[in-house]
């Protein structure tokens, strides 16, 4: 395991080739302003071109919270120029749609607001059992606009969502399982055992597939049918069928064995 402590606002280690990322605000319950998410920003961009990482993890420190969101008592005297997000959004993931590497999202207390929105921007959610979800915004005159409005009504049935989204309501890690939104409640204090444990399922896998799949996944959510979605499939089963991966995979189990995938 390798640690970085270089970092203001968050905490990162890497173990193998999975990173973990820790927002570090617990006194403010993670909550972020624009220099934390431009710093988680350039944390993900450098996690996509670093070809030794392949899965991330991000999680928030402390007992009770997962991120609360926006810094309401930054924005409350910054000024406009203060208050710009970088262009991969909130916590430099809502906005960061050339992302081809897989995302966990390790919820450790309550995501309301941006911090939701960061979770759904995710690809995978473990929750601990105290995890609770919500967008608030309308009850401040605000709207969940960092794309937990368009991911939230894709990812579960709509007027569940709808019902989210314009009363503020909260809901148990255990409702956001049976919705569709979380992949795993499991207890606090293995919340990061069942993190990596999915980090590693996904390792065992050929970086060529999870990159194609990722990619095919991003073009089928910006289209509107199946057909436009499909079309994207061609150019991506070439890279797939020409890689070394393939060539590694098929052999491996033909011999009986686990790959060991040259990553190309």
């Amino acid at each position: 395991m390798h640690t970085k402590s270089d970092y203001q606002y968050c905490s990162v280690e890497t173990q193998g080739s999975v990173l973990i990322i820790t927002i570090n605000r617990p006194t403010l319950h993670n909550a972020l302003h624009p220099p934390a998410n431009r710093e988680l920003a350039a944390l993900f961009s450098d996690f996509q071109v670093d070809k030794s990482l392949r899965v991330a993890i991000i999680t928030g420190g402390g007992d009770h919270a997962f991120c609360a969101g926006n810094d309401v008592k930054f924005s409350a005297t910054a000024s406009l120029e203060e208050m710009k997000l970088p262009e991969q959004g909130f916590g430099g993931l809502t906005s960061f749609f050339e992302r081809s590497k897989p995302v966990i999202a390790a919820v450790n207390g309550f995501a309301y607001g941006g911090g939701f929105e960061i979770a759904l921007a995710a690809d995978l959610i473990i929750a601990s059992e105290n995890a609770k979800f919500a967008l608030p915004e309308p009850k401040i005159g605000l709207a969940a606009l960092g794309g937990g409005i368009h991911r939230l009504s894709r990812q579960i049935p709509y007027k569940k969502a709808v019902e989210m989204l314009i009363t503020g309501k909260s809901v148990s890690a255990e409702e956001g399982l049976e919705l569709g939104f979380v992949n795993q409640v499991c207890n606090p204090e293995d919340l990061m055992e069942c993190s990596l444990a999915m980090a590693s399922r996904i390792e065992a896998c050929s970086p060529v597939s999870i990159d194609v799949t990722m990619s095919a996944l991003a073009h089928g959510q910006d289209s509107a049918s199946l057909v436009e979605a499909s079309k994207n499939d061609t150019r991506l089963a070439k890279k797939l069928f020409t890689s070394k991966d393939f060539s590694e995979g098929v052999k491996a189990f033909a011999e009986k064995r686990k790959p060991v995938w040259p990553g190309e």
